[in-house]
């Protein structure tokens, strides 16, 4: 369950590289583009810019290598080429890559162009919330420390928390043990201890905590159709804290 600092160090590499193509997402004017367009950018980037793979192609069958998951998509939103962004549109974008071995996984919700003010805060309290739990982390923390952090700060701005999925443990496989659950009761789940290497990325919906998956088998909405967002990083139990191991250059002060 623990890693060596020698295989952090790679998968530091590997979130360094991953937090490259979320700089070159910043850069994209997204409105007319589709999903489908933006993951082939994606692709290309990845592979043929930075050497890597996306390790999400492939993996339990998916085609694509990214999550597009628009408005009221909560999570796992499949790329199409039907699917154009739109002004006042949030979307996250969920990619992983594989580079040496191991494999980084992160997400950001992006907005598209001239976003309505709630949509604009409900991102901004998803981003604090997923924070607020990466500071939770520290040798003899316990999961439910970090769960009780995202869902106090998720509820105090009025949102739900996703329960139907969590965060997980991550290394040369994209799903490890343990799972990361974004709520909880402080002082209980597992210990951490130095070396685990996780993902913390809570879904916060403007309305219900309820989802459905749709006919497609992969894209999960909320049931209400109300909006969802939500945000990613890898991170890491050094010996006195946390390291983020995606962190991107445009948020060297938020950690």
């Amino acid at each position: 369950m623990t890693k060596t600092p020698a295989e952090i160090e790679l998968m530091a590499q590997a979130g360094r590289l991953l937090a490259s193509v979320f700089t070159q997402l910043d850069g994209l004017s997204l409105a007319g583009m589709s999903t489908l367009e933006v993951n082939d950018l994606v692709e290309a980037f990845i592979v043929e810019r930075l050497g890597a793979r996306p390790a999400s192609k492939g993996q339990y069958g998916y085609g694509f290598v990214l999550n597009s998951s628009r408005n009221a998509v909560v999570c796992h939103g499949v790329p199409s080429a039907q699917e154009v962004l739109a002004d006042g549109d949030i979307v996250n974008f969920d990619i992983t890559l594989e580079k040496g071995g191991y494999i980084a996984d992160s997400s950001k919700t992006y907005l598209v162009g001239e976003v309505a003010a709630p949509a604009r805060r409900l991102v901004r309290t998803t981003y604090e919330a997923m924070w607020k739990g990466i500071r939770a982390v520290r040798p003899g923390a316990r999961l439910g420390d970090v769960g009780h952090a995202i869902e106090r700060h998720a509820k105090r701005g009025g949102y739900s928390i996703v329960r139907d999925y969590c965060g997980h443990g991550i290394g040369r496989e994209m799903h490890e043990a343990p799972q990361v659950l974004h709520y909880g009761r402080p002082g209980t789940g597992l210990a951490l201890r130095e070396g685990m290497v996780f993902t913390i990325e809570p879904m916060l919906n403007e309305g219900r905590r309820g989802v459905q998956t749709e006919d497609d088998g992969w894209t999960v909405t909320t049931m209400d159709g109300r909006l969802s967002a939500q945000f990613e990083h890898t991170v890491a139990v050094t010996r006195d804290g946390v390291r983020v191991l995606t962190l991107r250059p445009d948020e060297v002060r938020a950690a």
